[in-house]
């Protein structure tokens, strides 16, 4: 990727829309706000449909996040596209075409991590086409 920027964010709202119980898993829709520092600044809105096994722990998730903000100093909007299996893994990639602003023609990778204090940081590894 030609660019990279790098920060943190908070999650500024949790909702839950909307759960749906099964035999051995619960359907659950939630809406999120975040709000994002560093190479990213600006704010999201997440819409996510998630499951989650007998436990109660997410087994599965996907979702479309909007960004809107300035990144790595060019404003503008992008997607976010989220698909998550258990703890085996997450992709998140900017979806193609989704970019406006300076953002027209952005394409890349989103990486997030989360330590044991609950702190979330991230790395978008991008180009704009």
């Amino acid at each position: 990727m030609g660019f990279r920027a790098e920060g943190s964010f908070e999650v500024t709202a949790f909702e839950p829309v909307d759960t749906e119980e099964r035999e051995s898993a619960a359907f659950g829709r939630i809406r999120i706000a975040k709000t994002f520092t560093g190479g990213l600044s600006g704010t999201s809105e997440v819409r996510m449909i998630s499951v989650g096994g007998p436990s109660g722990a997410p087994a599965s998730y996907v979702a479309v996040e909007h960004v809107t903000g300035a990144l790595d100093g060019r404003t503008g909007s992008f997607v976010l596209q989220h698909a998550a299996w258990d703890t085996t893994g997450t992709t998140i990639r900017v979806v193609p075409g989704t970019g406006a602003g300076e953002l027209v023609g952005i394409t890349g990778e989103f990486h997030l991590t989360v330590d044991a204090s609950d702190a979330h940081t991230f790395v978008l590894e991008y180009e704009l086409g």
